[in-house]
C-alpha cells in the first residue's frame, strides 16, 4: 500500500531483458534503506526489490503483465523514475490510497505554464474502472495529484512547484505516456452500481 506521496527520483542504469521479464537496475538515495523482497513503487508500479549489484544499485523485474499495462517497457539507460517505499502502518496518509497496481496508461495531452504552477491535462482509454471527478484523487506516474476537470477520456491536474521539480513531471513532454490508477473507492463504487444495472 503507498500514499502517492514521491520520496525520491531514481535513475535506470541498466536494463537487461530474460525471455519476456525485464530487469531493471536503479540509482537512488534510498538504495541503502532497500532490502530484497520490499516492496517499491515506480512511477506507480509495484515492483519487489531483487538484488544488489552494487551497494548503490538495486534490481526489479517486471514481468509481461506488467509492461504491458504500464509504460516501463519505454524505459532506457538515464530514464528517472518517481519513487515510493510502501507505507508505514501508523504513518500519515498525506496523499490518498494507492496500491501500485497500474490500471492503464495515459497520453499527455497538453501541458501548461500557468506563471509559477502548470496544468497537465491527460487522455486516457475509456472504461468503467477509469473513472474520475473533479477534486477527487488520481494517481499519475505514482503521485497523489487532485483532479480539476474530468470527462471520459480525459482530465486535468495542477501542479505546484515543488511537485513539478522533485518528480519526475518537468521531464515529460506532449505525447508521452503516463501510469494511471484511477481511485479505488471509486472503482468499487462503479462496479457495484454496474452489477446492480446489470
Amino acid at each position: 500500500m503507498f500514499t502517492g506521496i514521491i520520496e525520491s527520483l531514481g535513475e535506470v542504469v541498466n536494463i537487461t531483458r530474460e525471455g519476456t521479464n525485464i530487469h531493471f537496475d536503479l540509482k537512488s538515495d534510498i538504495t541503502s534503506e532497500l532490502k530484497i523482497d520490499q516492496s517499491v513503487a515506480h512511477n506507480g508500479a509495484c515492483l519487489t526489490v531483487v538484488e544488489f549489484p552494487s551497494d548503490s544499485v538495486y534490481r526489479v523485474t517486471a514481468i509481461d503483465e506488467t509492461l504491458k499495462k504500464t509504460s516501463l517497457g519505454e524505459w532506457a539507460v538515464g530514464h528517472k523514475v518517481n519513487l515510493e517505499r510502501c507505507m508505514i502502518a501508523n504513518g500519515r496518509l498525506d496523499g490518498h490510497i494507492v496500491q501500485g497496481h497500474v490500471d492503464t496508461t495515459g497520453m499527455v495531452k497538453k501541458i501548461e505554464n500557468v506563471d509559477g504552477s502548470w496544468n497537465v491535462f491527460i487522455e486516457h482509454p475509456e472504461s468503467l474502472n477509469n473513472m474520475t471527478v473533479p477534486k477527487g484523487s488520481i494517481c499519475v506516474n505514482g503521485t497523489s495529484l487532485t483532479v480539476v476537470h474530468s470527462s471520459p477520456t480525459e482530465f486535468s491536474i495542477s501542479l505546484i512547484p515543488y511537485t513539478w521539480e522533485h518528480t519526475n513531471f518537468h521531464m515529460l513532454k506532449e505525447g508521452d505516456k503516463v501510469n494511471l490508477e484511477f481511485d479505488i473507492l471509486g472503482k468499487y463504487v462503479s462496479q457495484i452500481l454496474a452489477r446492480r444495472e446489470g
